[in-house]
């Protein structure tokens, strides 16, 4: 591998070939040749990992239609040497488990987020992704006979090989579904953990971008389908899949980043090279996992400075929530993309799930209304102390997405009552280092309440004040109790994965899990 090593990274620059490069990273990763992260990187890790996990859960528990389907089709690929899927014995094809495992996790939108931003190394391309790909370490040390350690270190070397995909190549900019990122990276990291040689990665992943590229229409339009939610898994099956194929013998593209017929230099065009240079950490605490955010709760993550904005507004103002008639107008003031996405006018009228978590007039009036109704039934508008206990008393969650409540003659009255602006220049240059938001409430009195700029609310990676363990907790125990009766002990086996030998591995995913009526 030609690159430049520090004590702590690597650089693949822009005039080699970054295909291998990347194999050649995750091999000496895998195999601890390079490589030792802190422990702050892997307890974040976990962090994300469990996050996923009861999102998962409880999507199945709900039989969500995606991965109830892709479960389903799983089952007919029985493998004795594969993977299984959560809450089920069977050992399936890998690429079959990791895809129903990772729409599992994918479909409440309510798992991990980062943005593709690395100010240091002026790596500030802003590429959305999520931590959806931990099914695929899993799988590949339950079918390589690797233990929990290297499950987790794989899961490091994925986001970091991902998110550092994502700071120097924005895909929707070229309207490209940002799971392209994720993809590459499962591929490799599934081979090296399967014993691929970098080689064999680096024709994988040529595999992947010359044959299975995604485009966002898979996330426009006014009422949105199972593709959104299912984007990565899907991916993710395909990319495991080259590199099984890879490793059989089957040549894929090489040298794919300089690629002129590519995607990368096909939208930026160049004399040769890559677009980007990319560095990979290896050591210490500068891992992209570190920058990644957490949802406390379901929404879209575009929306999370609106809904601080919202619980700083009524946590101070209280008697907002004393008489659903008080408020006159909500106003939100945003960055692109967020007032593109979750501004979408087409989406100010969802009838779906999957739309209503990306319409911000919805999910800012969804948890408005829960308020309002939780202080009627106390009987005032003080409904909590501080910060962190607002945020738990109101959570969102997949109730509130449900048939009922997507058409609640209170959140429609609250929704018709909110003005969604584009901030201009001076919020779009704050965004991706944080989520630029305001909030200005007025009451029919005439007064008006401004929450001031929110940058980083609460769950996002530079936010000091809000206590994270404890709100990710209660959102765990929350959706965890959706799925099982006494979730906290099958929680603390995904979150002691790092300990666990392949025998308790293979066994990670058998356990029961509770049906649950559909939220659909």
């Amino acid at each position: 591998m030609t690159a430049t090593a520090t004590d702590t990274s690597i650089t693949l620059a822009r005039n080699t070939n970054q295909a291998l490069g990347i194999g050649q990273y995750a091999c000496d990763f895998m195999s601890a040749a390079i490589g030792q992260p802190d422990h702050g990187v892997e307890n974040r890790t976990l962090q994300f990992f469990v996050d996923s996990v009861v999102c998962g859960l409880s999507a199945i528990a709900m039989q969500t239609n995606a991965p109830c389907v892709l479960r389903e089709e799983a089952l007919e690929y029985p493998c004795d040497q594969g993977a299984t899927m959560f809450g089920c014995n069977a050992r399936v094809a890998s690429e079959k488990a990791i895809a129903a495992n990772a729409s599992a996790v994918r479909e409440w939108d309510s798992n991990g987020t980062n943005f593709g931003y690395n100010p240091t190394l002026g790596h500030t391309a802003g590429e959305f992704g999520h931590n959806d790909f931990y099914a695929v370490p899993i799988a590949a040390a339950q079918v390589a006979g690797l233990d929990g350690a290297a499950a987790l270190r794989g899961m490091i070397c994925l986001d970091e090989i991902r998110g550092r995909l994502a700071e120097v190549f924005s895909l929707k900019t070229y309207k490209i579904d940002h799971v392209v990122h994720g993809a590459i990276a499962s591929a490799a990291v599934y081979g090296a953990m399967l014993g691929a040689t970098p080689e064999q990665i680096e024709s994988a992943i040529g595999m992947v971008v010359a044959h299975y590229i995604p485009w966002r229409a898979i996330r426009a339009g006014k009422q949105l389908s199972d593709s959104k939610g299912a984007s990565a898994a899907i991916s993710t099956e395909v990319a495991v899949l080259s590199m099984k194929r890879s490793m059989r013998g089957f040549v894929g593209p090489k040298d794919i980043f300089r690629n002129p017929e590519a995607i990368w230099r096909q939208f930026e065009p160049t004399n040769g090279d890559a677009p980007f240079d990319l560095v990979l950490s290896h050591s210490g605490n500068d891992f992209a996992v570190m920058g990644m955010h957490f949802k406390l709760g379901l929404y879209e993550h575009q929306s999370a400075g609106a809904l601080q904005g919202l619980i700083n507004l009524i946590s101070s103002n209280p008697s907002l929530l004393e008489t659903p008639d008080a408020i006159h107008e909500i106003k939100i003031v945003a960055y692109e993309p967020a007032f593109g996405i979750i501004g979408d006018p087409a989406k100010r009228d969802p009838h779906t799930r999957q739309s209503a978590d990306h319409s911000m007039v919805y999910i800012i009036s969804t948890m408005l209304r829960k308020a309002m109704d939780a202080a009627a039934a106390r009987g005032n508008g003080n409904l909590a102390e501080g910060n962190d206990a607002w945020w738990k008393s109101l959570m969102l969650l997949p109730e509130d997405y449900g048939r009922d409540a997507l058409h609640h003659e209170e959140t429609r009255s609250l929704m018709n009552k909110i003005v969604f602006e584009h901030g201009g220049e001076e919020y779009d240059r704050r965004y991706p280092d944080g989520i630029p938001t305001s909030m200005m409430i007025t009451t029919n009195g005439g007064d008006v309440l401004d929450s001031g700029l929110v940058m980083y609310p609460s769950g996002h990676a530079r936010n000091t004040t809000a206590d994270l363990d404890d709100i990710l907790n209660h959102k765990a125990a929350s959706l965890g109790m959706i799925a099982m009766e006494d979730p906290m002990d099958t929680i603390e086996r995904f979150r002691s994965i790092g300990s666990a030998t392949h025998e308790e591995l293979l066994t990670l995913m058998s356990f029961d899990l509770a049906t649950r009526d559909q939220i659909d």
